[in-house]
């Protein structure tokens, strides 16, 4: 009998032992499936993440301010306050200082700050300063100083000037005769900092032009199918350079220039005005120039951290510009600029 009852007794705690086993098994891999869920949904909000951007977009008083917010348009913080206007923001690969053009007077001064618009400092006050980009060590930066002249594109009548944004100092880049027989602008270094892409006359109309730093070697890479838009008699031309963070490609506007339109003639002609309109595309080409592809409608292209472009064209529906960018399998709206707002064009954060 006492052996019966000692056999149950040590079945009884091996089953007890068993059950226990099973339930610690079944705890340890509901703990396991939790931490994955845990960390796939971790890691599906880090790619959700929104990114930021400083937007120029006019205020309550139609003056070009700067705007740090959501690349959706939420959060929304208004970064300046001038009196005159703050356009063409440029953040630096470091994340750390912004450059961006201020209208004092009739000069466009070159100013720096943080990223919230404090310790504003001017790096270059006299002239027309325009386009800054900067150099990826994130000290140094180039812009396009303008010589205007009456009835005459920016783009064609200026060189590129580099600055060191600690000591102030300034010099043009370029400093070949030869080059400098032309007009160089709207510059944009490459992501290591060895080439610089600009818009340049150099073979007559404005075409992108890609060097080394120093301005040598320099050779135009994305030849239009056409030269010249027979039917609105004007040429076509290229601006905005924008290099991808790879520096694999150069996205571009390419089209017939605005200044042959009824605002900048003084002959009203609408119909012409809509047909140079439509030539307004962004193109892509390699960096060497051997590929090359229209990417979309519209001006003003930037690439996205993770290298994707965009572009903006104007929305009769929004009273402003659309800007878009492509997601891999589609494009969306970047709502940044407020319906019936003008804009300055906007500056990825890193």
């Amino acid at each position: 009998m006492i052996y019966y009852y000692a056999k149950v007794f040590l079945i009884g705690r091996f089953m007890v032992r068993q059950y226990l086993l099973k339930e610690m098994k079944i705890l340890i891999l509901s703990i396991f499936f939790t931490l994955s869920v845990f960390y796939k949904v971790g890691d599906a909000l880090a790619k959700d993440k929104l990114r930021e951007v400083i937007v120029s977009h006019t205020d309550e008083e139609s003056i070009l301010q700067l705007y740090r917010m959501n690349e959706d348009g939420t959060e929304s913080r208004q970064i300046t306050h001038s009196k005159t206007g703050c356009r063409m923001p440029s953040c630096s690969p470091d994340g750390k200082k912004l450059a961006y053009v201020e209208q004092i007077n009739h000069q466009l001064a070159l100013r720096i700050s943080d990223l919230n618009g404090k310790n504003i400092k001017t790096l270059v006050k006299d002239g027309m300063n325009l386009m800054p980009s900067w150099v990826p060590d994130s000290e140094h930066l180039v812009w396009m100083k303008v010589q205007p002249k009456p009835g005459k594109d920016h783009a064609q009548n200026s060189q590129i000037h580099l600055a060191n944004s600690t000591t102030g100092e300034t010099r043009r880049l370029f400093t070949d005769e030869e080059q400098l027989k032309f007009s160089n602008s709207m510059p944009v270094v490459s992501p290591k900092g060895d080439q610089i892409a600009f818009v340049s006359n150099r073979s007559g109309d404005m075409r992108i032009w890609v060097s080394n730093f120093d301005g040598s070697e320099a050779k135009p890479i994305s030849r239009p199918k056409s030269e010249y838009h027979k039917k609105i008699k004007a040429p076509i031309e290229q601006k905005v350079p924008s290099w991808s963070p790879d520096g694999k490609w150069i996205a571009h506007w390419e089209g017939v220039e605005m200044i042959h339109m009824s605002k900048f003639t003084g002959i009203h002609n609408p119909e012409r005005d809509k047909m140079i309109s439509s030539t307004f595309h962004v193109w892509v080409v390699s960096s060497d120039g051997k590929t090359r592809r229209k990417f979309g409608r519209g001006d003003d292209p930037t690439w996205s951290p993770d290298g994707y472009v965009t572009r903006a064209f104007p929305d009769p529906k929004r009273g402003g510009p659309k800007i878009m960018v492509d997601t891999g399998s589609g494009e969306k709206e970047l709502p940044i600029v407020p319906h019936k707002k003008n804009w300055g064009r906007f500056t990825w954060l890193p």
